[in-house]
This record gives C-alpha cells, structure tokens and sequence, in this order.
C-alpha cells in the first residue's frame, strides 16, 4: 500500500514565517525533561542556522562522513554551497568542520516522491573526535526502542507542532514496523496504552536527517534517518506531530551495502 510522506522540510518557508524549532512531546510531562545539552550526543550536528531556527540534522558515522537525509540537501544552502566548489562548514561537538562533497543515494531519483532519501556528507578532514555512530547492522528493528533527536518544530501530542526555538531535544519512541522503512506510532498516553513511553515522542517539522538510536550491547548504533510523516485522512500541516502521528525514518540496515561503497571508496 502507497502512503504519501509530508517531508519535515518541504515548507520550509513556513518556519521563517512563524519566526520562532525540535521534538513533540507528551503534554503530560514537563518540556525540560526533553531538552538536552548542545555536547550530548556530539555526534549529531545540525545543518544549517538560520536566526533561532536549525534546520535538518546529520549524524556522523565515520571519521570523514556523516549520513542525512537526501532533500536536506536541497532545503539548506548545502547543495549550492558544495555544488559551486565551496565549502560548507558546519558546528561539530562545539569544533567546526568543513563539508567539501555530498553522495546522493543513487535511488533518490525525485526530491518529491524519493525511493531512498538518504546523502552522505564527506569532511575535508577525517576526525575521531567526536567519536562516531556506527549503523545498526541486524534485521531486529521492529519493537526496538529508540531515541530521536532533533532541532525541529516543538510542540505538544495533544495539538500538534507549535514553536521553533533551536532547543536540541531527545525522545523515546519504539519501532511500530520495519519493512522498506521504519514507522513511530506517537501513542497518547489517554488511551491507557501500557506501551507508551514515559519520554514518549515524534519528530517535529525542521529534524529532517535526524537520527534514530538503538542501544545495544556494543553501544548506540544508528537505525534510522528521518524523512517525514505519513499524510493519512487525519493529517494536517498546522498540527503535524498530534497523537497517533506516524513518522516515517529509512531504515539503515538496508542501505550498508551503498554506505560501505562509499567509506571504502577511500574518496
């Protein structure tokens, strides 16, 4: 069955419009138990700034390449900037690292309707610091929980995105299905779930790329990337993230063998 995605970024004229970013929360807990340090987590970085608001995420995977979603790179000044033979510095655990190319999946063939929405972004110089994520490997995700991170649209699971504040954020979610992609259903505590998690959360508009984390045995590994949320009957843009929201994230698991090509392409 075919499920139309609303990308978090396709309107992105509508962040600047509402001049104010990410994760929606659970109305019954208090906003500051989701908020995060700018140093957890190091490896996830933003794009791009622009005043308050940071648009899309990325997640370094290797000592020279970090993993995003592929229309983030349409949505910021990335694309140009590396496209004109610049380069393109970003804000990496407090340092700041230059992009010098972008590795477009070779089947994101159309920016609106994609196969495989994901790019890798090579830095100029390799670092070990901060230390990398490394992909989720097994075939498991499904009733995985994971955490998302992102910089995106705040809001509350009973009314949707409201604010854009550049607040890095942190939320819990558990794998609802694993098939092409992953899928976060975002439960309403009120219904008397006992699945639902006490940092219960979605991805809000602007947290593109971002990662979803899966903890193991042998440390964080990075499971996901997110692209969007299904547009069913109920969805809406002014209150995209309500309860019962599904977001959508490609599952890195299928993609390893296109991501080891390009590590180890020694580019």
């Amino acid at each position: 069955m075919h499920l139309e995605i609303k990308f978090s970024l396709i309107l992105l004229s509508l962040v600047f419009a509402l001049s104010s970013q990410g994760i929606i929360v659970r109305h019954d807990v208090a906003p500051g138990e989701y908020e995060i340090k700018s140093s957890d987590t190091p490896a996830v970085f933003f794009i791009e700034r622009q005043g308050k608001s940071k648009i899309c995420a990325a997640t370094i995977i290797h000592a020279r390449w970090a993993l995003t979603a592929a229309h983030c790179i349409d949505e910021t000044s990335l694309g140009d900037t590396v496209n004109n033979g610049r380069r393109y510095v970003v804000e990496v655990g407090n340092q700041s690292r230059e992009i010098d190319a972008v590795v477009i999946h070779p089947g994101f063939d159309d920016s609106k309707n994609p196969e495989v929405d994901l790019a890798l972004l090579r830095f100029r110089n390799e670092s070990v610091i901060p230390r990398p994520i490394e992909p989720y490997v097994d075939a498991n995700e499904q009733g995985e929980i994971v955490t998302l991170i992102g910089w995106g649209y705040f809001g509350l699971g009973t009314i949707g995105r409201q604010f854009d504040d550049g607040v890095k954020r942190r939320a819990k979610n558990r794998i609802s299905s694993a098939d092409d992609r992953l899928h976060f259903v975002f439960d309403d505590p009120r219904g008397g779930n006992g699945m639902v998690l006490p940092l219960e959360g979605t991805l809000g508009l602007g947290d593109s790329g971002g990662p979803a984390l899966i903890e193991t045995s042998t440390g964080v590994r990075l499971a996901g990337i997110a692209i969007g949320e299904v547009a069913g009957d109920q969805f809406s843009e002014e209150t995209q993230g309500k309860y019962g929201s599904i977001a959508v994230y490609e599952r890195v698991s299928l993609h390893l063998n296109w991501i080891n090509s390009i590590l180890g392409s020694g580019n």
